[in-house]
């Protein structure tokens, strides 16, 4: 009977989907593989339907796995919730927190307050994926994430997004030329110095939004620089003497970056909005709670309000 299946089924079920291996999925879930391939097999007898290609490397779902596998998610994952709300009554600080973030954001915010969060919550399991924004939203939907930590805003009416802090842009220029200059205008950058992130990352589409640098800039060389790492950037304008516009949080860095190369952008500074975004169910609120307090404070000290500022919308 379909009514007779566990919990512990369905998370046998999405371990082995996840890893394409008994061994791996055994070992994510703390058990034998014996008992993992047992118990998935049960499950599929109460079904009556294979869920598993058990021929190939790695092993795939089924086409009828494929149609059942987004509705186990579901069911496991409005378990977890179900168990945060007792928790939450319990006044309990326990279970798990799944966080996708994107790339040109992750190396630079979690330094600041990940070791204080996992040390003063020691029963959470943090779980951290540094994936494009597409990813995140894609894994969202799928409940694969908890919470996303990308530019807003989105917009995407199947997800709900809040705010928490707005980055400022400083232009780095490596030449060292323009020392004396205090602050620069977005109209003195030079276009063919100018290096950006590769076309398809988020970073690249807000920049071009205000300075649609990229319709005027030439080809440079031969060389044709495509990433979506931002340390992998710096690297290359250091190299070439060039520039290239940097979050507030990134121009931190400073093993990789001469501070005395960043400049200040003249008004309206172009800003660009950090914040969270979650599934319309999610329901681990006091965690997301204490995430937001910690990236709060964690940036209060380096981020200035401006007085006038232009907010860069993700692509």
């Amino acid at each position: 009977m379909i009514s007779s299946i566990s919990i512990t089924q369905i998370k046998y079920v999405l371990a082995l989907e996840k890893t394409g291996s008994f061994s791996e999925a055994a070992d994510m879930c703390y058990v034998t593989q014996s008992t993992l391939s047992t118990m998935i097999k049960k499950l599929e007898q109460q079904f009556n339907r294979q869920l598993f290609n058990r021929k190939s490397k790695p092993i795939s779902l089924t086409q009828e796995g494929k149609l059942l596998i987004t509705q186990l998610k579901v069911i496991y994952n409005e378990f977890e919730n179900l168990q945060e709300l007792v928790q939450e009554s319990d006044q309990q600080f326990n279970g798990t927190l799944k966080i996708g973030i994107i790339p040109t954001l992750a190396p630079f915010l979690f330094p600041l307050f990940i070791n204080k969060l996992v040390t003063g919550y020691p029963n959470i399991q943090f779980t951290i994926n540094e994936i494009t924004t597409e990813d995140i939203v894609t894994r969202l939907k799928n409940r694969d994430l908890d919470i996303g930590i990308l530019s807003l805003p989105l917009k995407d009416k199947d997800l709900v997004e809040k705010c928490l802090f707005k980055e400022d842009f400083l232009v780095y220029d490596a030449s060292g030329k323009n020392r004396k200059i205090k602050k620069y205008k977005i109209d003195d950058i030079d276009v063919n110095r100018l290096w950006l992130l590769e076309e398809s990352h988020c970073l690249t589409s807000q920049i071009e939004k205000i300075c649609h640098l990229k319709k005027i800039k030439k080809p440079n060389h031969n060389l044709d620089f495509k990433s979506g790492s931002i340390l992998s950037l710096i690297e290359l304008v250091n190299m070439n003497k060039g520039i290239t516009l940097l979050p507030r949080l990134a121009s931190l860095h400073k093993n990789l970056i001469n501070q005395d190369f960043l400049y200040k952008i003249e008004n309206p500074i172009p800003v660009r909005e950090i914040g969270v975004i979650t599934h319309p169910n999610f329901t681990k609120r006091r965690l997301l709670h204490i995430l937001e307090k910690e990236i709060k404070e964690a940036v209060k000290p380096i981020l200035k309000k401006a007085r006038k500022v232009q907010v860069i919308k993700p692509y």
